[in-house]
């Protein structure tokens, strides 16, 4: 067994207790010996994660459910195999159950063919759907889902008393999820999705990639005003060479750095 190292309470983030990026974030959401997990990541760390989980000495067969929080590939390649191997359900919103279910790889963005990207989306079937205003129980904790369109249409947000765990809304150097016709952006749900974020009492804010940060007025302000100009910027793409922030969490989880007033929390 392993020491927990939880990023809030009953919340594990699985990269940061691993001490190492293996992927996007995938969070353990537990009370008691019942959790769920919030993402997977892609099938080749499936292994990876669920031994953790093992030495975390969660039971396997307490897994309430696998909770998608949209339908991109990088986030829920593996819930096929993770689902066979707990045993469990897979829960979504319900405009990300046809892709799923069907294993779509162009609006999962498995396939790019420009850019000579072509992944596996194993096929996975959807037991459970949530959408806005519905609560996902684990033990005691509850998780208010929010569904927050503009990334794609399916993504969802999830908020546990003073954290939103906000998916690829918005991460901490102000950069967002990116904006693809093929699956179901929308820039102006984007803004408002932002707007929500901004105006909520949220305190924390728990991404789909990178560090957890504070819920920053003037950051969601100046992120806000680019995404708004998007809409008459012809120039607008997601092909950016670099992106620094993923330097700085590689360095953050090595370390085990949370942010300065998280760790009073724990």
């Amino acid at each position: 067994m392993i020491n927990r190292k939880p990023i809030f309470p009953g919340l594990i983030e699985l990269n940061f207790q691993a001490g190492e990026v293996l992927g996007c974030n995938v969070y353990l959401v537990y009370d008691a010996d019942e959790w769920i997990l919030i993402d997977i990541g892609y099938e080749e760390t499936v292994d990876d994660f669920v031994e953790i989980i093992r030495q975390l000495d969660f039971p396997l067969s307490r897994c309430k459910t696998l909770v998608a929080t949209h339908a991109d590939v990088d986030h829920i390649q593996g819930l096929a195999k993770a689902k066979q191997l707990l045993k469990t359900s897979v829960t979504a919103h319900p405009n990300a159950v046809k892709p799923l279910e069907s294993g779509d790889t162009l609006v999962t963005l498995a396939e790019i063919a420009p850019q000579n990207l072509k992944l596996a989306m194993p096929a996975v079937e959807i037991e459970k759907q949530v959408d806005e205003g519905d609560v996902i129980q684990v033990g005691s904790i509850e998780i208010e889902v929010w569904h927050t369109p503009g990334h794609t249409d399916s993504q969802l947000a999830f908020r546990i008393g003073d954290l939103l765990l906000s998916g690829d809304n918005i991460y901490r150097d102000g950069c967002i999820g990116a904006i693809d016709a093929h699956h179901g952006s929308d820039i102006k749900a984007f803004v408002k999705s932002l707007e929500r974020i901004r105006d909520s009492d949220v305190k924390w804010l728990a991404p789909s990639h990178g560090p957890i940060f504070k819920n920053d007025r003037d950051l969601l302000n100046n992120t806000i005003d680019r995404v708004r100009g998007y809409l008459k910027m012809a120039d607008f793409g997601t092909l950016a060479e670099s992106w620094p922030l993923m330097d700085e969490w590689d360095d953050e989880v090595s370390q085990g750095k949370l942010p300065d007033g998280l760790e009073q929390l724990k």
